[in-house]
């Protein structure tokens, strides 16, 4: 990956607002328009489950461009840092996904502009679980440690979601209710913020909770949202090579973008009514639930999405802190088996949620 500096200008990051994903987007405007091929692509990525399938493509896409570089990382793309983003999440998996709902996604929906399109495309208001529990199940497939080998589900996940992304912005544009001035939906500017939150933002909030993350631990872990990103049709330009760069990106986008919207705040508050729907008891409630999207948001980007005042106590973020390093406790050399019990009860805390 290029080293050069970028300054992240709003006139930068207003230009890449018009930049979506042509490989995927010309793809899909190839297949909507016959309701035979529609079908055709529902069935197979809903039978889509692990990255050996996307090297026997069925013959009406083993000749597309999207499927045929599906599962080609990019030339910078490290192993060994791969490896070690892997067993950084694996070590602090749950904590990590805790992060996630609390700080990444409430985060993203602070971006006005973005926050348009999932509020327009109904996803994540009409059926908060489902999608969240996607968003989990997607983290679990990237992170873990043979994501990218023939027997993982990386490369499959990528590609799934790099199509979703495509078929909003294809049914957002043909909505009417999209307005130029806004961009392109689901745009370069707001992809690279999604990547950001769930890598840069990530490291934030751990460090937040006062858990030591070594430069080099910080590297891989973004190093593998960066090999992610390039993988879901983000620029180069936009996939930062060190903390330093991320947060001038992170910078940038917030200060382009970050304001209040009806459409996040509206978003804020499915997420909310998602926590208080686990019905968890104190002191993990859904009172200190928001008090901890707080406190690792901040006040101002707390504000900016309506989000209830008030103070997480110490003891609460203790306890988080604690609640998510206790299988560090009793660490075992095999990442595997600490990735495969995080997931299990990510699976377990699922169940019932979902019908």
């Amino acid at each position: 990956m290029s080293a050069s500096v970028i300054n992240y200008t709003a006139e930068y990051l207003l230009d890449k607002r018009e930049v979506a994903d042509a490989q995927a987007d010309l793809f899909v405007a190839t297949v909507v328009a016959r309701l035979d091929e529609k079908a055709r692509l529902r069935d197979y990525l809903a039978g889509l489950v692990n990255n050996q399938q996307l090297t026997d493509l069925p013959p009406e896409y083993a000749k597309e461009p999207l499927f045929a570089s599906a599962m080609q990382l990019p030339a910078w793309a490290n192993e060994k840092q791969m490896q070690q983003g892997a067993a950084f999440f694996a070590r602090h998996a749950g904590l990590i996904m805790n992060m996630l709902g609390l700080l990444s996604l409430p985060y993203c929906y602070a971006a006005a502009d973005g926050a348009r399109v999932l509020y327009l495309s109904e996803r994540l208001r009409n059926d908060t679980t489902r999608r969240l529990q996607e968003t989990g199940d997607f983290v679990w497939e990237v992170m873990a440690p043979n994501a990218f080998k023939p027997e993982g589900k990386g490369f499959a996940s990528i590609i799934k979601v790099r199509l979703i992304h495509a078929m909003a912005r294809y049914y957002t544009l043909q909505s009417g209710k999209w307005q130029a001035e806004w961009g392109q939906p689901v745009n370069q500017e707001d992809m690279a913020g999604t990547n950001l939150s769930f890598s840069l933002l990530v490291i934030r909030g751990l460090r937040k909770l006062e858990v030591a993350v070594s430069y080099a631990n910080q590297q891989a872990f973004m190093h593998v949202w960066n090999v992610i990103g390039y993988l879901s049709g983000v620029e180069e330009s936009l996939l930062p090579h060190d903390g330093k760069q991320a947060i001038a990106l992170e910078q940038g986008i917030s200060s382009h973008q970050f304001k209040p919207s009806e459409q996040g705040r509206a978003l804020a508050q499915s997420l909310i009514d998602y926590f208080t729907a686990l019905n968890l008891q104190p002191p993990f409630g859904s009172k200190e639930t928001v008090q901890l999207m707080r406190f690792l948001l901040g006040d101002e980007v707390a504000d900016i999405i309506g989000l209830p005042h008030g103070e997480a106590p110490r003891n609460v973020i203790n306890l988080l802190k604690l609640s998510g390093t206790i299988q560090e406790l009793k660490w075992m050399p095999s990442i595997s088996k600490v990735y495969r019990e995080q997931y299990a009860d990510f699976r377990k805390q699922q169940k019932g949620l979902v019908s």
